[in-house]
């Protein structure tokens, strides 16, 4: 604990949380480790605006670990018609002065920027050579409201002073980076439309669970990296950069992104489900009859084991009445390969505990793929098993908004034409 009476970690997440000068004042005023310089020369990145897992630390088992800290900025153009080279310019010469002020890692501050169906149309066609369909509901039992903003940025750091200082810099409210001067910012070009933060790591979840959708009981693990108590992001489990980048067109380095906004509702998880049952609706039944999982699963090592559950998810549902998440899962590979790459995270935005789902794919299909077999329809109409009850994690969440978007390769992440010469 602080000398102030709430912990470091919880002193993070609620600084962020809340954002603005006067969070990110009170972060500088209580932070004392130095944040590692960027590079001098930003063209020396890769030009994979999302190649992030070499930057990223790893768990002692080898996966690759999330930033801590998280801000999404939903943005909208400012400008009439389409974008002018003079913003463009801008716009990359704030992203740059960025990369100069902060190494390209979970230490310094990793971001990518992307766009959304909206922000192409004003170019009268989407973008060339990459699908990208508007946001829809995607099972019978959602009805998401959708996002509908030009563009939007992710930044991502272990340090939460890092975020904030970004996020206020490319607003033009702070004339420095990590002391460097900011030579340029998005004022005036990409306006604000929404904010939304949140975090991942193991303590942060517990030290903030007291919202609404988690027991009163504090339930959460200590030492979850998640609100539902279990370990995910196994490397095994996750497509590859390579697989989830566009291989061709004037967008080839790119990906698409999907985020959605969940809200989870875990008294009946915590307070009704047994530990067992738990283990069956996230992993498999085989995992919980075994107790294969130690904890929040740490020792399961780069892989969830679904090798190990015998049954396929229609049979397990027949059999045992319950199928696991990431046992649906498997259906959704190619070539044995997950085919979605997952970087979200937790929140307490508006009090709620709640995640933001964000997802890179080479195709938004794959990921509309990937969420046909978490719905298990096949299961619940072929088994005991119900559209939502016992149905793997599903009737825990709520999603409350969905968003498409193209991560351009970094040369044309600032304001990109639709249909690019390279």
């Amino acid at each position: 604990m602080t000398g102030r009476g709430i912990s470091r970690r919880e002193f993070a997440k609620s600084a962020v949380a809340i954002g603005g000068t006067a969070a990110l004042a009170a972060c500088l005023d209580r932070g004392s480790a130095s944040v590692p310089e960027g590079t001098d020369d930003p063209s020396t990145l890769p030009e994979r605006q999302h190649a992030w897992n070499d930057a990223l630390a790893t768990d002692d088992a080898g996966n690759p670990r999330m930033p801590r800290h998280h801000v999404l900025l939903l943005l909208d153009y400012a400008g009439d018609g389409t974008p002018i080279d003079a913003h463009r310019e801008r716009v990359e010469t704030a992203l740059r002065d960025l990369e100069r002020a902060y190494e390209w890692s979970t230490e310094g501050l990793l971001f990518t920027l992307g766009y959304g169906p909206a922000y192409f149309e004003r170019f009268g066609s989407g973008p060339a050579g990459v699908d990208l369909p508007e946001p829809e509901a995607l099972a019978p039992f959602e009805d998401p409201a959708f996002d509908t903003p030009d563009a939007l940025l992710h930044l991502a750091s272990d340090d939460e002073r890092v975020v904030l200082e970004a996020e206020e810099a490319l607003k033009g409210t702070r004339e420095t980076a990590n002391d460097r001067e900011m030579t340029a910012s998005f004022d005036g070009i990409l306006t604000e439309s929404d904010r939304r933060t949140g975090f991942i790591g193991a303590g942060l979840p517990a030290d903030n669970q007291d919202v609404e959708g988690v027991p009163d009981s504090e339930p959460v693990p200590e030492e979850s990296p998640l609100f539902m108590g279990f370990k995910s992001g196994f490397k095994g489990n996750q497509a590859t950069e390579d697989r989830v980048t566009v291989a061709s067109g004037p967008f080839a380095d790119g990906t698409t992104q999907h985020l959605s906004k969940i809200r989870l509702q875990l008294q009946q998880w915590y307070e009704q489900d047994s530990r067992d049952q738990r283990v069956s609706k996230m992993f498999c039944p085989a995992h919980a009859a075994e107790d294969r999982v130690e904890g929040v699963g740490e020792n399961l090592g780069t892989d969830s084991g679904m090798d190990e559950c015998p049954e396929d998810a229609v049979e397990s549902g027949r059999r045992n009445g319950v199928v696991g998440h990431s046992q649906k899962m498997v259906s959704a590979r190619e070539d044995d390969s997950p085919r979605i790459l997952r970087r979200d995270f937790d929140s307490t935005d508006g009090g709620q505990a709640g995640l933001h789902f964000l997802s890179l794919q080479g195709s938004i299909a794959d990921f509309v793929a990937t969420r046909e077999a978490m719905n298990g329809t096949d299961v619940a109409e072929n088994s005991a098993v119900g559209q939502r009850v016992n149905n793997g994690i599903l009737q825990y969440m709520n999603v409350e908004r969905r968003g498409n978007y193209l991560v351009p390769p970094r040369s044309l992440r600032s304001l990109p034409p639709a249909s690019p010469s390279k």
